[in-house]
């Protein structure tokens, strides 16, 4: 036989009465509500005939008003930050070791930005290649900015100048995105594209594809640098964030020099191919 809880079940006069007398003030409440919520949002316009409160249905525009779209710079304001980051700082496995170093920083407002970036490396105690930029960025949308500035190479050979002009930001499916344009003396230009890709293992253990390609209009016999696609490097490292600010990482980092460059490398008896294994650590404040 089913046993029954609840004060409902007690078979005594005054409680079954007190429940009953509930259930109907339960009933009678929503009712109430349900034809308030009626009156108010679908009856028409008080007159003096019918007076009483009246709420107007939300129109489209009411909608537009209260959620403006933010992809413009409605919300942005005045204050200047600034960020640092050393994105690589690595020892690199070759004979005698190498030191290679990627670093950026920007400081200003949401839309207008001073941005430095410098790449280069070291190998055997000496500077195989060095650059460094100064950029003006303003952004243009919501993950993009334009960037105009000047960049300079310190090596390989003499050092050169360029006009620079690009854009950086985030692509779809989360790619951060770099192409720079460059234009230098005598009429030299040449671009620089990079893209990578964070790919979260876990909330600290995180791996990061990247991809830089470089290609150049004219020879450059003093820098040992050909026309045509110039070199591409692919490289994957795996970082573990201790902190968000700071993370150590290991990794592997493929390059390949084409065309006139690698013709220009192979008469210096250099490889045009290589692969090594990278350690470093990342961080940013």
């Amino acid at each position: 036989m089913k046993t029954t809880t609840g004060p409902c079940a007690n078979p005594r006069p005054r409680i079954a009465a007190s429940c009953a007398v509930l259930a109907l003030s339960v009933v009678a409440f929503g009712g109430s509500l349900a034809h308030a919520e009626t009156h108010s949002v679908h009856q028409p316009p008080p007159t003096a005939a019918a007076p009483g409160p009246y709420l107007p249905p939300i129109t489209d525009a009411d909608r537009a008003a209260a959620f403006p779209d933010l992809a413009g710079h409605e919300a942005h304001d005045g204050a200047v930050n600034y960020f640092v980051l050393l994105d690589q700082l690595e020892w690199q496995d070759v004979e005698g070791g190498a030191l290679n170093w990627d670093a950026r920083s920007w400081i200003g407002t949401d839309l207008d930005r001073l941005w430095l970036r410098t790449e280069g490396e070291r190998e055997d105690g000496r500077t195989d290649s060095a650059f460094a930029e100064a950029l003006y960025g303003r952004s243009f949308s919501r993950w993009w900015d334009l960037v105009i500035g000047v960049r300079n190479d310190f090596r390989p050979g003499p050092s050169r100048t360029w006009g620079a002009i690009g854009v950086q930001g985030l692509a779809p499916y989360k790619f951060d995105i770099e192409a720079t344009a460059y234009i230098g003396e005598s009429g030299r230009s040449h671009a620089r594209f990079e893209v990578e890709y964070e790919l979260l293992l876990s909330n600290r253990l995180i791996l990061q594809p990247q991809l830089e390609a470089e290609v150049f209009a004219e020879n450059d016999r003093r820098r040992r640098i050909g026309a045509g696609l110039s070199t591409v490097e692919l490289g994957l490292r795996l970082r573990y964030e201790v902190r968000r600010e700071f993370a150590p990482y290991l990794g592997v980092v493929w390059s390949r020099k084409f065309g006139n460059t690698a013709d220009f490398t192979r008469a210096d008896g250099e490889r045009v191919e290589d692969t090594r294994l990278v350690a470093g650590i990342r961080f940013w404040f």
